[in-house]
C-alpha cells in the first residue's frame, strides 16, 4: 500500500489509505444487511487457539463507509492493504462483491472486468514460447506444491495430472507438457513429475526460468511499453536503505508469461484445485486469449 498511499497515508484528498484490518473486515455491497453484522464465518474455539484468533469478522458496506459523508469521499484512489480474495468455508475473505443488483453501473462494470487481458508484450510472449520452443500440440500442468494449503495436496494434484496423462492415450510420439511449478526442478526425484522427465521416450517436458532470454526480453519490453512501474521504491525518509537498493528493477513476469503459455495448451489444462492461478489459466483458455495474438509484436 505504500507505493499508494506513501508511508505517511492519505496524500493531499487524492489517494486515501483505508485503515480497516483486512483480516476483520469483509467488504460488501447492497447485500441488504446493516453495515457492521458479523461475517457468517467466525472462527471455533480451535482455531482460536490453533492461530492465536482474538479477533471477530465483519461485514462492511464499502459504500456506506467509504462513499458520500465519508473520510474518503473526496479521494480518487483507495489504497487497500489487501483485495486478494477467496471463498472459505461459506465465507469470503476480504471482498464478498459479486453482483449488484440494484446498481446496473456496478454491475455492468463487474461484468466488464471479469476478465482483463495481460499487457500485449506478455501474451505474444507466451504465443512464441508455445509457437517456437514447444513447437507441438501440448499440455499444461500448473501445480502449485510448496506453499499454504497446496503442500499437504500432493497426492491429488499429481493424481489429477496423471489422469489426464493417461486419458490422451498412447502416442508413437513423445506427449509434450509444459509445467509450471513452484517445486524446483531439483526436487522433481521420486514424484510423479519426476517419473514423467525420466520417461524422454513417451514424454518431453518443457518449462520457463526467470534467466530465460524470453523472460528478460518480455520483462524489458513491458517496463519500455510504460506498463509497470520502472523503478524500485525507497523513500528519502527510510535513511540510508535508498543506497543499498537497485536503481532500477525490471517487474517480475515470469508467471504470467507461464500463464500465457497455458492458455494455448491445445491438449488440456490440469491445474491446482483452489489456486487462483488455476482460476485465472481458465478464464484465459475460455476468453481465446491465445488464438487472438500474433507474432507480430516481437
Amino acid at each position: 500500500g505504500s507505493l499508494l498511499s506513501g508511508l505517511n497515508g492519505n496524500v493531499d484528498k487524492c489517494v486515501h489509505a483505508v485503515g480497516e484490518d483486512c483480516r476483520t473486515t469483509v467488504w460488501t455491497y447492497q447485500i441488504g444487511e446493516k453495515d457492521g453484522v458479523l461475517d457468517s464465518f467466525q472462527p471455533d474455539e480451535q482455531l482460536k487457539r490453533k492461530k492465536k484468533i482474538s479477533y471477530v469478522r465483519r461485514q462492511r458496506d464499502v459504500y456506506q463507509t467509504l462513499g458520500p459523508s465519508s473520510a474518503a469521499e473526496s479521494a480518487t484512489l483507495l489504497a487497500f492493504g489487501s483485495l486478494f480474495t477467496s471463498p472459505y468455508r461459506g465465507s469470503e475473505l476480504y471482498i464478498d462483491i459479486h453482483e449488484a443488483p440494484r446498481d446496473q453501473r456496478i454491475q455492468s462494470l463487474i461484468k466488464k472486468i471479469e476478465f482483463l487481458h495481460f499487457v500485449p508484450e506478455i501474451l505474444s510472449a507466451g504465443k512464441e514460447f508455445a509457437d517456437k520452443n514447444i513447437n507441438a500440440h501440448f499440455l499444461c500442468a500448473q501445480l502449485r506444491l510448496l506453499d499454504g494449503q497446496f503442500k499437504n495436496h500432493w497426492k491429488a494434484t499429481f493424481l489429477s495430472l496423471k489422469q489426464k496423462v493417461e486419458s490422451l492415450g498412447q502416442s508413437p510420439l513423445p506427449i509434450h507438457i509444459f509445467v509450471m511449478t513452484d517445486l524446483p526442478k531439483g526436487n522433481w526425484t521420486g514424484s510423479y513429475l519426476g517419473d514423467l522427465a525420466s520417461d524422454s521416450r513417451h514424454f518431453k517436458l518443457h518449462f520457463l526460468r526467470e534467466e530465460d532470454e524470453l523472460v528478460i526480453k518480455t520483462s524489458k519490453k513491458v517496463v519500455a511499453a510504460k506498463h509497470s512501474l520502472r523503478f524500485a521504491f525507497a523513500p528519502e525518509s527510510m535513511g540510508g536503505l535508498k543506497k543499498h537498493c537497485p536503481s532500477e528493477r525490471l517487474p517480475d513476469v515470469l508467471l504470467f508469461i507461464e500463464e500465457a503459455v497455458c492458455s494455448c495448451a491445445s491438449l488440456g489444462f490440469v491445474g491446482t484445485a483452489g489456486s487462483t492461478i488455476a482460476e485465472s489459466v481458465e478464464l484465459m483458455r475460455k476468453f481465446g486469449t491465445c488464438a487472438s495474438q500474433s507474432l507480430t509484436a516481437l
